[in-house]
C-alpha cells in the first residue's frame, strides 16, 4: 500500500513493532531515509518486502480506504503446506510408488549371468601381491612378495613402463609358469589401491558429516542404498535382456524415493521435489528413446560394449544406451529439483503474503542461475569422462560439424543434450509444483517475532488477538526527555 507524501513527510504516520514478548511499541514514522530506529529488532532489517521506502519492517501504513495496514516478515519455521495440498501431492505419489513396486517385481531377473562368469586368471595362475624395491630393468621389476618375503622379477607392460614404477608400490600379480619363455613367469596385473581410497572415503564421510550433519550421514546412507539397487536390479535385469527403458525408469523412482525422503524427511516440499524429479525423468526418457534411434546412437562406443554380446547374449546395447543416458542424469536432475522446492519453501518463509505467482516467478529467478551452472556441470562431467577420446579426435583431419556427429562423440553429444534439456524442462515444472505445494501465510502460524499483514483501526496498535492501545517508542520517550 502506499501513503500520501505529504502524510509521510509532515505529519507522520503511527507505526507499530511487535517484539518477541508480544508487547508493541507505538512511534511516529521516519523520513524516507532509514535510521537505527526503523530496524527490525529481530533481524535488524529496513523496511519490508511490500512496504514504503523508509518504512521499518513491521511499521503500519494508512491505506487510501482509511484502514492501517501492518507490514512485517516472519522469523518462525518455514510454513506447512495445508492438508489438501498434502492429500493431492499423496494422489499422485502414492499411485505412482505402486507403479515402481509392480515394476519392480515384474522385471525383477530371474537367471542373470553369475558375478565371476568373466575369469581374469588362467586356470594355472597365481594371484600375488608384493612391493616394488628398485628401479626396472628391460621390462623386469624387482619386486618382494608380501606372502613369503621372495625377491621377484615381475614383467611389466611398456606403456607402464613408460609412466614410471614408483618404489614402494604394491601390486597385484599373476603367477603364469608358462609365461617364463618370455622372460619371468610372474606377469603385472595391476596396482593395489585399497588404501588412498578408503582414506578418501574417511575424509568424505567426515566432511559430509561435519558441514551437513545428519542429513548428510543420511544422504550417504541414500547413496549406499542406491548402490545396492543398481547391483541387484539394474545390472542383472539388463544383462538378461529386460527392457531397458523400464529398467531405466524403476531404477530410477527406486532410488529417488529412498535417497529423496531419508536425506530430507516425509514433507511436502520433498514431496513437490519428488514429484517433479519423476515428470523430468518421464521427459528424459523419452527424450533419450527418440534421439537414440534418429541419431543411430548404438551404444558401441567403446571395447566393453564390443565385448559384452560374447558373455550375455541377451544383452540390448542400443537400449543400454537409453538407460545410461537416463540414469547419468539422475543425480543433477536431483540436485535442482529439491534445490528449487526448497528455495520456493524459504521464500514463503521469509515472505509470508507473497501470493503465489510472484513465488513462482522469484523461485524462477533461483532457477535460472542454477540451469546455467547446472549446464556447465553436465557438459564438463561429460568433457572429463571423454577427454583422452577427445584429445585423439582433435588430431584427426575432420571438421567440427563431422567431429560432433561421428561415432562415440555423438553418443557423448546426445547424452549431454538430452539430459540438459530434461534438466531444464524440470525446473519450471518443480517450481511451480512447489508454489502450489507451499502453505499460505496462516500456516506459518502465531510464531514469535512473526509480524501480520492486516488492517487495523487509526490508531490502535494490532496484536495476536486484537488492538490496544499504542505505547510510546524508545525514540518518541527521548525525544520528550530532550524537550523537557
Amino acid at each position: 500500500m502506499t501513503r500520501p507524501e505529504n502524510d509521510s513527510r509532515q505529519r507522520g504516520a503511527h507505526s507499530t513493532h511487535e517484539g518477541h514478548d508480544g508487547h508493541g511499541a507505538h512511534h511516529h514514522a521516519q523520513p524516507d531515509a532509514p535510521t537505527a530506529d526503523d530496524r527490525c529488532e529481530h533481524c535488524g532489517r529496513h523496511g519490508d518486502a511490500g512496504a514504503p521506502a523508509g518504512t521499518a519492517a513491521g511499521s503500519t501504513t494508512t491505506a487510501p480506504s482509511g484502514d492501517v495496514l501492518v507490514h512485517g516478515h516472519g522469523h518462525g519455521p518455514a510454513p506447512k503446506a495445508s492438508r489438501r495440498v498434502r492429500t493431492i501431492l499423496a494422489a499422485f505419489l502414492v499411485p505412482i510408488l505402486l507403479l515402481t513396486v509392480v515394476g519392480l517385481v515384474l522385471l525383477w531377473p530371474h537367471g542373470a549371468p553369475e558375478r565371476g562368469t568373466i575369469d581374469t586368471t588362467a586356470d594355472t595362475a597365481g594371484k600375488l601381491y608384493g612391493v616394488v624395491t628398485g628401479e626396472p630393468v628391460d621390462n623386469l621389476v624387482p619386486v618382494t612378495l608380501d606372502d613369503t618375503g621372495e625377491q621377484i622379477q615381475v614383467m611389466f607392460p611398456p606403456d607402464y613402463l613408460a609412466l614410471g614404477v614408483d618404489v614402494g608400490s604394491t601390486l597385484k600379480i599373476l603367477h603364469i609358469p608358462q609365461a617364463a619363455a618370455s622372460g619371468s613367469e610372474y606377469v603385472f596385473m595391476d596396482y593395489t589401491r585399497d588404501l588412498p581410497i578408503g582414506l578418501l572415503t574417511v575424509a568424505y564421510l567426515v566432511v559430509v558429516l561435519a558441514v551437513a550433519g545428519w542429513r548428510g550421514l543420511a544422504s550417504v546412507g541414500g547413496l549406499v542404498i542406491s548402490f545396492v539397487v543398481v547391483v541387484t536390479f539394474t545390472l542383472p535385469a539388463l544383462l538378461v535382456g529386460t527392457n531397458p527403458v523400464g529398467v531405466a525408469l524403476i531404477t530410477s523412482a527406486v532410488v529417488m524415493f529412498v535417497v529423496l525422503y531419508l536425506a530430507h524427511g516425509f514433507t511436502a516440499r520433498t514431496s513437490a521435489a519428488l514429484l517433479g524429479t519423476i515428470i523430468g525423468l518421464v521427459i528424459t526418457t523419452g527424450l533419450a528413446g527418440w534421439a537414440v534411434d534418429a541419431a543411430n546412437i548404438f551404444g558401441l562406443s567403446d571395447e566393453y560394449a564390443l565385448a559384452l554380446p560374447a558373455y550375455a547374449p541377451d544383452v540390448d546395447i542400443r537400449g543400454i544406451a537409453v538407460c545410461g543416458i537416463v540414469l547419468a542424469g539422475l543425480g543433477v536432475l536431483n540436485d535442482v529439483t529439491i534445490t528449487q522446492a526448497s528455495s520456493v519453501w524459504e521464500l514463503r518463509a521469509v515472505s509470508p503474503t507473497m501470493n503465489r505467482r510472484d513465488l513462482f516467478l522469484r523461485g524462477m529467478r533461483i532457477g535460472r542461475d542454477h540451469i546455467a551452472s547446472t549446464v556447465y556441470t553436465i557438459a564438463f562431467a561429460y568433457l572429463g569422462a571423454a577427454l583422452p577420446m577427445l584429445l585423439m579426435v582433435s588430431l584427426i583431419d575432420m571438421g567440427l560439424g563431422e567431429t560432433l556427429t561421428s561415432g562415440e562423440i555423438a553418443h557423448e553429444v546426445v547424452r549431454t543434450l538430452v539430459g540438459s534439456i530434461g534438466l531444464v524442462l524440470a525446473i519450471p515444472i518443480t517450481t511451480g509444483i512447489a508454489a502450489l505445494a507451499v502453505g499460505g501465510h496462516d500456516s506459518l502460524g502465531p510464531v514469535p517475532g512473526t509480524h501480520t499483514s492486516e488492517p487495523v483501526a487509526p490508531g490502535a496498535t494490532p496484536t495476536s488477538t486484537g488492538t490496544r492501545p499504542a505505547l510510546p517508542t524508545r525514540a518518541a520517550l527521548r525525544g520528550a526527555r530532550k524537550g523537557r
